[in-house]
């Protein structure tokens, strides 16, 4: 008969290695806090280690939030780690005054704290895995606490075993009693923190009042089925990441500070798919999908489902900014910071690069081309300067049989209101000689009889 702690150790195993976990020689960091959950994971993989001949070492933050019985945590773990022969890094964080800065409760500012320390560990190349002791009762929590809260699928997959960032959790299949079981067997000692007696947090209440009541009076296999519900969604998640990932590619048109879409794509897809791919553009833009929840989505689809024209709507750390067919999401401020006023002097022949969009101009001799005019080189006046589009701004297009107001063309044009301010001008004094998209003014036009033209092209940063 097989003896359970080594039979917690081969599912361990076996769940690293169903999950690619660690590769061969990997230093890895432990994230102990003291606690049963993390010295079973640190011991456990200290066993496991040779397998994959892992390099550990221990990592601890004190969140400084209950005073000695805190600092006494920090000595246990530094203790545990020396008794071990393992080195230890240690970051000490006041969470209480994070959360007066932030705003947010002291849950969310405590995981986002010891999120940062294990992501700068990862960064900093201190190691190149950090194992978290999340277990298999964790899992059935966190699943019940986010159906509470409405989650949709991407919730129910609850805690990921393993996450791009290089964050994995072998004990994930394990259930808290088999980790305490574990540790008696061993005879090995943890630390209990008082605040997980403490009834104000939700997690506690969930844990220690409602799980229970409903495992006793609805379904003893509740933890488990929960579990189970995460592994299902989890799978389904993994499969429209891989869809929406081949689709984004497609429909989302990325530059360093937003994402475009078309509503038109929008409509056009089914609605769970225009839903994921709306969370791929925010979570593209933000760099993840915190505190964006069903009803900042929708909004966002809302806006694709509104006649054609311009709307605007909020969401956290998101301006989301509808323009014709377009929608841009972006970082709060970023339109407003795009529009630069510039005014420089264009060499004729010769080169000019757009300070304001990245693109170089070019004004280069050509011969006449019907379907691209150019400007005459002998009409033009003798400095001209490329400017950014200024309210009020007209000209008369050749082409075209009277002045028009710039505004006036990009209506027509249905060019999107973030594209405006920093649309390329090439002006004399106050007289427009042409605009980008819009060709030459009529009476600077080259044209079969000209002599000199000059040919105007426009590429974009590579």
């Amino acid at each position: 008969m097989e003896v359970p702690e080594w039979a917690l150790l081969k599912r361990v195993a076996d769940f690293i290695s169903r999950y690619n976990m660690f590769e061969r020689g990997q230093s890895v960091g432990v994230a102990v806090s003291g606690g049963a959950d993390s010295v079973c994971l640190l011991h456990a993989l200290l066993e496991l280690a040779p397998r994959w001949a892992l390099k550990l070492s221990v990592l601890h933050l004190d969140h400084q939030l209950r005073g000695a019985e805190s600092f006494e945590d920090a000595e246990f773990v530094r203790k545990m780690a020396l008794g071990l022969g393992l080195p230890i890094h240690q970051r000490a964080v006041d969470v209480a005054r994070l959360k007066a800065e932030t705003g947010r409760n002291l849950e969310e500012t405590a995981r986002e704290a010891r999120r940062q320390f294990f992501l700068d560990s990862l960064r900093a190349g201190v190691v190149g895995r950090v194992a978290l002791g999340h277990t298999r009762s964790d899992q059935a929590e966190t699943v019940l606490f986010r159906l509470l809260r409405g989650c949709g699928t991407a919730g129910l997959a609850g805690i990921l075993p393993a996450t791009g960032e290089g964050i994995v959790r072998p004990l994930l299949e394990i259930d808290r009693v088999e980790v305490e079981r574990f540790l008696r067997d061993r005879n090995l000692t943890w630390r209990e923190d008082s605040s997980n007696l403490n009834p104000n947090y939700d997690r506690n209440r969930i844990r220690r009042e409602l799980l229970p009541s409903l495992v006793r009076d609805w379904n003893p296999l509740l933890p488990d089925a929960l579990a189970r519900m995460a592994a299902l969604a989890r799978d389904e998640e993994e499969y429209w990441d891989r869809e929406i990932t081949a689709l984004a590619r497609t429909h989302l048109v990325k530059d360093s500070t937003s994402v475009l879409l078309r509503a038109s794509d929008l409509r056009a897809l089914p609605r769970p798919v225009s839903r994921r791919l709306v969370r791929r553009a925010i979570r593209d833009v933000r760099g993840d999908l915190r505190r964006i929840g069903f009803g900042h989505v929708d909004a966002v689809l809302q806006l694709a489902e509104e006649p054609e024209g311009h709307a605007r709507v909020q969401l956290p750390d998101l301006d989301v900014l509808r323009s014709f067919d377009w929608i841009r999401l972006a970082a709060p401020g970023s339109y407003r910071d795009e529009a630069r006023d510039f005014r420089l002097l264009v060499p004729v022949p010769g080169s000019v690069a757009n300070p304001a969009t990245g693109s170089t101009l070019t004004l280069s001799a050509s011969s006449w081309d019907e379907k691209d005019h150019g400007l005459d080189g002998e009409r033009i006046p003798p400095v001209i300067e490329l400017r950014n589009w200024q309210p009020g701004d007209r000209y008369c297009p050749a082409g075209d049989a009277s002045p028009e107001k710039v505004k006036t063309l990009f209506q027509r044009h249905k060019i999107p209101l973030w594209e405006r301010r920093r649309w390329p001008i090439l002006a004399a004094g106050d007289t427009i000689l042409w605009a980008r998209r819009f060709g030459p003014a009529a009476e600077y036009a080259a044209g079969p009889g000209s002599r000199r033209v000059l040919k105007i092209s426009e590429t974009e940063e590579a």
